[in-house]
């Protein structure tokens, strides 16, 4: 290890996080060492250790291989690139954040497979699933996908894409960052530098005769109006939007400024989800999604919730109670 060369150092790190299958890698570095951990199925864990000696090398390599700015190091920097390690294909997003011991780096692996989810795939039951599939069936409205960071939403989303896509229809999509590129899809990528925020984007989409919009995120009230106006006009809108429930979905564009006449006439369905890990013999290995599915805007007695969704799956021993606690306690 003491003579290993950078390159053999960094392919190591990223051959153990395909062979865990980690979303992420944390290279952190402290006064003696640099840390260096990988996020599995939603927790981190740790890794043995890199010699500090290393550490502006290992730096410099990661920087370049994503074209950043080796000289600059007092201000955060984002950079992205494409590899094959073995056989998997994988996009790397790296970001690097100045900190008290030097340059935090987190790099995000995206595999291209994980792209190609099918809807029956992320863990709907029937009951579900059919209540989805007739509301991303109707011709225009707006559908919600709810939940906080790393809920899976945009997995779901890009499943939904995949479902509607055809050559019968345009589907346009502003994303921020775009996690897959997507077969037969427009997609946009938001540039905040260069005046392409999410609302400008939606506008000049409007105008590329589009049959169905995903929005990555509302984050604002003018996307939230152009969302709105969008679904008015005869599209299906896709977005994302941060609530921890289906219900709490309306309440926020209601609370965004936007008209409740407008948010009853135009949202057709909300979905929200949480990931939990599934039961593996000892332990646990993967996600698999938690979700409630809400048809309009009026959350009906008779409709399923997510406590529901997570009861069923506990009781056929697809996941834990104990999970289930720390997925929905730490949402709350």
């Amino acid at each position: 290890m003491e003579n290993q060369t950078i390159p053999a150092l960094f392919d190591e790190i990223l051959s153990k996080a395909v062979e865990l299958n980690a979303s992420d890698i944390h290279l952190e570095p402290r006064e003696d060492f640099v840390r260096v951990r990988y996020r599995v199925d939603g927790l981190l864990q740790e890794a043995p250790p890199v010699h500090k000696a290393k550490q502006a090398a290992l730096t410099s390599r990661v920087k370049v291989m994503v074209d950043l700015d080796i000289a600059e190091s007092r201000l955060p920097q984002d950079g992205r690139t494409d590899l094959k390690v073995g056989k998997e294909k994988l996009d790397l997003r790296v970001a690097s954040l100045p900190t008290v011991h030097g340059e935090k780096l987190v790099i995000r692996l995206l595999n291209r497979r994980q792209a190609h989810w099918k809807l029956e795939e992320l863990g709907m039951g029937q009951k579900l699933l059919a209540d989805y599939r007739q509301i991303i069936n109707k011709k225009c409205g707006l559908v919600l996908v709810t939940g906080p960071t790393g809920s899976g939403k945009t997995t779901t989303l890009y499943a939904t894409l995949s479902q509607l896509n055809s050559k019968e229809v345009n589907i346009m999509t502003i994303e921020d960052p775009i996690e897959y590129q997507l077969p037969g899809i427009n997609q946009v990528q938001v540039n905040q530098k260069s005046g392409l925020t999410f609302a400008r984007g939606l506008r000049s989409i409007l105008r590329q005769d589009p049959d169905i919009i995903m929005i990555g995120e509302i984050r604002d009230l003018d996307t939230a109006r152009v969302a709105v106006q969008s679904a008015l006009t005869g599209h299906l809108v896709l977005a994302t939007l941060h609530t921890n429930d289906a219900p709490s979905a309306v309440t926020r564009l209601l609370e965004m400024g936007i008209e409740k006449y407008l948010v009853e006439a135009t949202v057709i369905g909300v979905v929200a989800q949480r990931l939990v890990r599934k039961i593996d013999g000892g332990g646990y290995r993967q996600r698999i999604g938690l979700f409630e599915v809400m048809s309009g805007t009026n959350w009906s007695a008779g409709s399923r919730s997510m406590a529901d969704d997570a009861r069923e799956k506990v009781a056929r021993g697809i996941t834990s109670a104990a999970e289930i606690d720390r997925v929905l306690t730490a949402a709350d």
